[in-house]
């Protein structure tokens, strides 16, 4: 058993123990010898003993104690996550190895010197990498911000009792805190009643910053330069920001109607509120510190005559940030110009820090300016005035209905009904002209009104203050133009990233010539001012077609945009739509971006951040750091080592696997007429549409499985652990491959090539977390006679994916490789398998008594989603 194991074990106990002692203050002792019976059962199952059978023990449950079953082990799984999180970030001895995070790029700049990196490109390609991590307006975050709060609590007195030298009364001090903020977590209710609005989303995405990502990101610098000076014997400039955030919170319209115009100038301003509030109180801080009076003289020029010319000059500052903060939150309510001392520049923050830093050290007191000021001036450079940057984010639909409205009204046909050439034409002569599309007197429609209103809302923000405008569902050049020509005609005067995601199968194959097509219009150059942005999006590629098949359209897509923007000299930005399961393109941030076609992480890396992922890798300051890291090391080492190109043998074999798999998936997903009420029946599904997960509707539509979201889709089968959209394919396309004789160049391409190693590793890790007597279960309880082959079927064939993994890795048991990991799925199913017979149970009950939502029964239900998600760790 190794140290990790037995530490974690010890904390889970502790938890429990004390979660068990508030469960019995409210219910007393029967109850709790109950709920130790259920969890006794459950590891008896697990273990193949024979004992009290734990499907007997929850049959048995009355009404009444249904709901505080369920609420019992989902708190149990969400103190298994915390004391899993402090795992990773728990104190060491001398004698303990670093974690690899911490590790990951001082080695690596070891590695790139000794490859013939010289200093000082390594330290300018560090100063200028350009990742930016963006938080997703749509989470799966399904614990309430509230028990966030108290969960961070209980981790924070993990840490406290990781010291040696406590006393006994410190100890026991620490103990009475755990168990009164797991008692306040237990009386806490886990379900929102309502759902969250998008200022509601945005505001946790703040909260994210101001709780973690402000102490995490200067951290997290310190240390790089630490690690470039020692191997290089440079610094990071102070100007150097190579992670920086942006946001969809607030500005992510695509199917959800409650995002408007309003909502995203009410976020961009309640972000400038918040990042004032915050250097505010660094400013007070530094103001209360820097009381030195040696100064040079182009600090004192500023300071004017004052003993204490440090505290002058930042109490200028101070004076502004107070300014803006009530310029912005006077503004949320009634519109109205910011007045001259209000902070428009970042480099009105920057100057009066960087005057200080100078003069510290210029006057021998470098080691103060090396303290809390330097942390403050790189969250200026990281943050800015704005905090994050607000992505725009629209389906193209929109925008085609939009012009042609527009185009109807001008008596110029219907631009819906143009081919792209026609479309083209238009669009671009519009462009170039300079008059207004529009006369004032126009009165469009509400869609369009939306859609203009926004363009306004972008015009009118200023530059630094927004990111992208993504356009969903693209699959045209004119769909980047329609968007160029709405901004323009709303006001817009500076140059705007326009960005097109591709997500079906079609639309990838696709995105070269789309681009090559944009980049070779006349004007368009003109009007790019930086890099193409495109993006790649997993979510919808994935549920149309399959992982193995989406996979490697999205490998060979970024494979032909790098030749043409090289082709055309011009820089490409590749932005991944990267959701937080592997159905959706998730898994470990450092081997995806390691395993991205050459070329394709060229010092510029976006990507997004999405759901309860974002709580688990940014939630708490040192695993933020350690995440940090990786994103760091991962972007820096495929700019400078960017994997081998694969063999011609491997992408022939790479198209038959994704032909296979496509075919093998649309088989099921597609083409099997029960396929749709079988994964109505067996999942939570519909019941998942009630779960207030987030401001968006489930379905973009009406319809079937092609309306529904990516996330509801992914949620339902991760809730039956049945995890189909994960690996339905690659059973088949593995399997061909071996019966074709090509089991050696499988075993060739796992070994040297970083995007097909990467593909099998994670399709491992989440096949362990499938269980197909879990899905089983389900499907002995809710789905009818008729459907029950079909449920059999499918977990045949994913025993088939297990098995040809297994051959392929040469193991006896799945992630054996990682014992950690293995370790960690056994200690939560003894807490999961109650609630998956619970909530199976429950599925029953709900749909035979229909349920109300504010019913028992109906909280319970939705008390077992929240908890296996939080077991699974895996939503959407």
């Amino acid at each position: 058993m190794t140290d990790i194991d037995a530490r974690l074990r010890d904390d889970v106990h502790l938890l429990g123990e004390l979660l068990g002692n508030t469960i019995r203050d409210q219910y007393g002792e029967a109850f709790l010898a109950k709920i130790e019976r259920i969890r006794q059962g459950a590891k008896d199952d697990r273990r193949g003993t024979t004992g009290e059978e734990l499907s007997a023990i929850l049959d048995a449950l009355s009404d009444d104690e249904v709901l505080p079953v369920a609420r019992a082990f989902n708190q149990f799984l969400n103190l298994a996550n915390i004391a899993e999180q402090y795992q990773l970030i728990h104190r060491r001895d001398d004698q303990q190895p670093e974690p690899f995070e911490a590790l990951v790029l001082p080695t690596l700049l070891t590695r790139l010197l000794a490859e013939g990196h010289d200093a000082e490109s390594l330290a300018r390609q560090i100063s200028r990498l350009d990742i930016e991590l963006v938080l997703t307006a749509h989470p799966t975050e399904v614990t309430r911000r509230t028990l966030i709060q108290k969960y961070d609590a209980i981790a924070e007195q993990l840490a406290a009792q990781d010291h040696r030298d406590l006393t006994l009364a410190e100890k026991s001090q620490i103990e009475q805190r755990l168990q009164r903020l797991i008692a306040e977590a237990w009386h806490t209710e886990e379900i929102r009643r309502t759902r969250p609005t998008p200022v509601d989303e945005a505001k946790w995405g703040f909260a994210v910053i101001e709780h973690s990502l402000w102490q995490a990101v200067p951290h997290m610098l310190r240390k790089a330069d630490q690690a470039l000076h020692a191997a290089t014997g440079l610094h990071l400039p102070l100007e150097a920001a190579p992670i920086r955030f942006a946001s969809w919170m607030g500005g992510d319209r695509d199917g959800n109607p409650n995002v408007t115009a309003p909502v995203t100038r009410e976020v961009l301003l309640l972000a400038r509120w918040m990042a004032a509030d915050l250097y505010l109180r660094d400013i007070d801080k530094l103001a209360a510190d820097l009381s030195m009076q040696q100064a040079t003289p182009a600090l004192l020029a500023v300071a004017g005559e004052h003993s204490e010319p440090y505290r002058a000059v930042l109490k200028q500052l101070r004076e502004r940030l107070r300014a803006t903060r009530n310029w912005a939150h006077s503004a949320l309510n009634s519109p109205r110009a910011a007045p001259d001392d209000v902070l428009q520049d970042n480099r009105d923050l920057l100057a009066p820090l960087q005057l200080c830093y100078e003069s510290l050290h210029a006057c021998g007191m470098g080691v103060i300016a090396e303290g809390p000021l330097l942390d403050c001036l790189r969250r200026a450079v990281t943050f800015g005035l704005f905090l994050v940057r607000l992505d725009v984010r629209q389906d193209a639909a929109r925008h085609t209905s939009a012009m042609t409205e527009i185009t109807d009204y001008l008596g110029l046909g219907r631009y819906e009904e143009w081919d792209e050439e026609a479309r083209l034409t238009f669009l671009t002569r519009e462009l170039a002209n300079r008059r207004p599309l529009l006369p004032g007197y126009f009165k469009p429609a509400a869609d369009t009104a939306e859609v203009l209103a926004t363009c306004r809302e972008v015009a009118a923000a200023p530059g630094a203050s927004l990111g992208s405008y993504v356009i969903s569902m693209a699959g045209a050049a004119s769909d980047v133009l329609a968007v160029q020509l709405l901004l323009k005609e709303a006001g817009l005067e500076r140059p705007m990233r326009v960005v097109p995601l591709f997500e079906t199968l079609a639309d990838l194959d696709q995105a070269g010539p789309v681009i090559e097509r944009l980049l070779l219009l006349p004007g368009y150059r003109a009007r790019l001012h930086g890099p193409q942005e495109v993006m790649i999006g997993y979510s919808d590629s994935a549920k149309d077609a399959g992982t193995t098949a989406a996979a490697w359209a999205q490998y060979r897509a970024q494979e032909t945009l790098v030749n043409i923007c090289r082709e055309q000299e011009v820089e490409l930005l590749l932005f991944h739509g990267r959701g937080g399961t592997v159905g959706r393109g998730g898994g470990p941030a450092h081997a995806a971006i390691l395993s991205q076609p050459p070329g394709s992480v060229a010092g510029r890396f976006r990507t997004t951040e999405q759901g309860e992922m974002i709580r688990f890798k940014f939630g708490l300051p040192d695993i933020a750091e350690q995440n940090l890291n990786l994103y760091l090391a991962a972007v820096l080492e495929a700019t400078l080592l960017p994997p081998p190109l694969p063999e011609p043998g491997w992408r022939v074999l790479m198209d038959e696997l994704a032909d296979d798999g496509v075919k093998a998936y649309r088989a099921v997903v597609r083409d099997n007429p029960q396929f749709v009420e079988y994964f109505r029946q067996s999942t939570p599904e519909q019941e998942l549409g009630r779960l207030p997960l987030g401001s968006r509707p489930a379905k973009r539509r009406a319809g079937g499985i092609e309306s529904l979201r990516a996330i509801p889709w992914i949620f339902g089968w991760t809730q039956t652990r049945l995890m189909l959209p994960a690996w339905l394919g690659w059973e088949t396309a593995l399997n061909n491959a071996l019966e074709r004789g090509e089991g050696q160049m499988l075993a060739q391409m796992r070994e040297q090539w970083p995007f097909f190693r990467t593909r099998i590793d994670m399709l491992e890790m989440v096949l362990a977390k499938a269980d197909v007597d879990i899905a089983r279960l389900y499907d002995e309880r809710l789905v009818a006679p008729e459907l029950l082959p079909l449920g059999v079927h499918l977990r045949d064939l994913l025993s088939q994916a297990c098995a040809v993994v297994l051959g392929l890795t040469g193991q006896s048991q799945l992630m054996a490789h990682s014992p950690d990991t293995l370790e960690f799925i056994r200690l939560r199913n003894t807490y999961l398998d109650p609630l998956h017979l619970l909530q199976a149970e429950l599925l029953a009950r709900s749909r035979r008594q229909q349920a109300t939502q504010d019913s028992p029964l109906e909280q319970a239900l939705l008390v077992t989603v929240a908890g296996i998600a939080a077991g699974l760790r895996n939503t959407g």
